[in-house]
């Protein structure tokens, strides 16, 4: 596709009702979305119309990560892990926050007026509602999850420097002589939690041990799960 008109459709992406709060530091948030577009075959000629999609954003807890945390996602090659190991040590304290997103469209609705009508209605609704997590995006029909992905950069960027503030008071930002953050420390340890209690399969944690390059460090301990469980 045109870089062009992916630029076009985030040009022309609004977001005319902004959630009432942000993506929260310590748990799951679930964003919930109606996403307004004039249909691609809209015409002059014919009675306005407006599609109206409507759907969930769910972002997971942020995690506090390293570039080495992030090497050994998928998608590198061996070289860039390879540098992404070699600097590690002299690197351990770039730390920052990773996001991750899941999105599940619900319904698609086409309405009959015009998108400013469809929008004012849309309000009325959620004022009702009062519901702080609820947003209404213009977007662009053909690109409409070009917008939506917009959408997710604000609400990201805006939340961060709360997020960053909250964590630090609570000292998860403190990394250890490994470099390892205290935040991914306490994960491991809440994912151990969860294996003992059948609440997480063990490659969950395995992979994660592995992520930080610590699964030498909890070798004993990731094998005494299964003899537990004799």
């Amino acid at each position: 596709m045109d870089d062009e008109r992916i630029r076009d459709a985030v040009r022309q992406t609004e977001i005319l009702r902004a959630p009432k709060q942000g993506l929260y530091s310590f748990g799951t948030t679930n964003l919930y979305y109606y996403l307004v577009t004039e249909p691609v075959y809209s015409e002059k000629s014919r009675p306005p119309e407006t599609v109206i999609r409507e759907g969930k954003v769910i972002a997971d807890r942020p995690k506090i990560v390293t570039p080495f945390y992030l090497s050994r996602l998928e998608g590198f090659s061996p070289e860039a892990r390879r540098y992404f190991e070699s600097v590690h040590n002299e690197k351990s304290n770039a730390s920052g926050l990773l996001y991750t997103y899941k999105n599940e469209p619900k319904e698609l609705n086409i309405v009959s007026g015009p998108l400013s009508e469809a929008v004012a209605k849309l309000n009325e609704d959620l004022d009702r509602r009062g519901d702080p997590l609820v947003s209404i995006i213009k977007g662009l029909d053909e690109l409409w999850d070009v917008s939506l992905m917009k959408f997710i950069y604000e609400i990201t960027r805006t939340s961060l420097p709360d997020n960053v503030r909250q964590m630090g008071q609570r000292g998860l930002l403190k990394m250890d002589s490994e470099g390892i953050p205290a935040d991914a420390r306490a994960r491991i340890e809440d994912l151990f939690r969860q294996v003992s209690a059948g609440e997480s399969e063990p490659g969950v944690l395995k992979a994660e041990l592995d992520r930080w390059g610590l699964f030498p460090e909890y070798e004993d301990r990731f094998f005494s799960l299964f003899k537990k469980s004799r």
